[in-house]
C-alpha cells in the first residue's frame, strides 16, 4: 500500500485529501508562548484575526522527527511504502525531520522524503500526482523520480504587501528588506534552487502583478503547465492573477487556493503569486 504524506506548508483543494489519500502533518504556528497545530487548533480565519489583532509576529516551527514517526506508525502497516514530501530543506527543517523519522523506521517501512524544492500549491499538484501514477500502475521507482523532476523545475513568484513579516521571519535578508522598505516598493520574491530572493523593484501593486506573470511566462513559456495562483486573505488580487495566467500560460490544470498559514505567517497576510512547473505528460 503506498501512503502519501505532505507537511501543511502545502496548499491544494481541500477534498483532495480524501479524494487522492494525502495525510497531512501539521507545522507549528507559535503566537508568543503558545503553539497552535495548523488545521488542528487553528484555522485560517484564527490565524488572520490573531495576527491582525495580536501585538506579536506568528513564529513557525518544522514538526520533530516524533511527530513523524507517530504520523507514518500511525497512518502505515509494516511493508507499506510512503512518500512524505516536504517544503524546500532551505527555509526549513521539516524535510530534516522526515529523513530523521525514515531512518528509524526503516525496518518497518519504505519511507521516501522528497524535498519539493518549493512549497504551496507545488506539493499540493505532486501528492495528486503520485496517486494518480499509483493507480495508473507505475512502479515506485517511477512516482519517485517523477516528484523529484517536478522539484527541479517548479517555478514560484510572490508578491507580498509588506516586508515585515519576512525580515522578522528571516526568509529575506535584512538588508533587503529595509532597502526595499526605505525605496517603497512592492515586494516581489523569486524562489531560486530553494531560496527566496527579492526580484526587481515594483512601484505598485497593480504592476507587482503584472511583474509575477511576466516572470512565470518568461520562465515557462508556452510549455503545457500545472499551474496554481495562490492568495492569503486578497482573493481579488488572485482573481486577477487567474485571468492574467489563464490568458497568457499553456495550463493543462489551472487552480487557486488559500496561501498555508504555514507561509503566511512567514510573508504575511496580503501575498500573491503563482505556482507553475511543466506537465511534460504526467497525469
Amino acid at each position: 500500500m503506498l501512503r502519501i504524506v505532505m507537511d501543511s506548508a502545502g496548499d491544494m483543494p481541500s477534498e483532495w485529501a480524501e479524494k487522492y489519500g494525502i495525510d497531512i502533518i501539521p507545522i507549528n504556528i507559535q503566537f508568543g508562548e503558545r503553539t497552535y497545530l495548523q488545521g488542528i487548533d487553528i484555522n485560517n480565519a484564527d490565524f488572520y484575526r490573531m495576527a491582525v489583532e495580536s501585538k506579536i509576529f506568528p513564529q513557525t516551527s518544522q514538526p520533530s522527527p516524533q511527530q513523524f514517526i507517530d504520523l507514518y506508525n500511525r497512518i502505515a502497516e509494516p511493508g507499506d511504502a510512503i512518500i512524505s514530501i516536504h517544503i524546500t530543506a532551505k527555509l526549513s527543517g521539516t524535510f530534516n525531520s522526515a529523513v530523521i523519522a525514515a531512518r528509524e523506521l526503516a525496518s518497518r517501512y519504505k519511507i521516501y522524503p522528497i524535498d519539493s524544492a518549493g512549497g504551496s500549491a507545488s506539493m499540493g499538484y505532486m501528492c495528486r500526482e503520485a496517486r494518480l501514477m499509483q493507480q495508473a500502475g507505475f512502479a515506485l521507482e517511477r512516482i519517485v523520480d517523477r516528484m523529484n523532476s517536478i522539484a527541479s523545475k517548479v517555478s514560484i513568484i510572490l508578491t507580498l504587501d509588506t516586508l515585515e513579516f519576512a525580515r522578522r521571519s528571516g526568509r529575506v535578508k535584512a538588508l533587503q528588506a529595509a532597502l526595499a522598505s526605505l525605496l517603497n516598493v512592492k515586494p516581489i520574491l523569486i524562489l531560486r534552487e530553494g531560496i527566496l530572493e527579492m526580484g526587481d523593484r515594483v512601484r505598485t501593486r497593480g504592476k507587482a502583478l503584472d511583474y509575477v506573470v511576466d516572470c512565470i511566462v518568461e520562465r515557462v513559456g508556452d510549455q503545457l503547465v500545472n499551474a496554481a495562483v495562490v492568495q492569503a486573505e486578497d482573493p481579488e488580487s488572485g482573481q486577477i492573477l487567474m485571468n492574467a495566467v489563464r490568458s497568457r500560460l499553456n495550463c493543462k490544470e489551472l487552480m487557486m487556493t488559500q496561501l498555508s498559514i504555514g507561509i503566511a505567517a512567514n510573508l504575511g497576510p496580503g501575498t500573491v503569486g503563482v505556482v507553475a512547473y511543466p506537465s511534460e505528460g504526467g497525469l
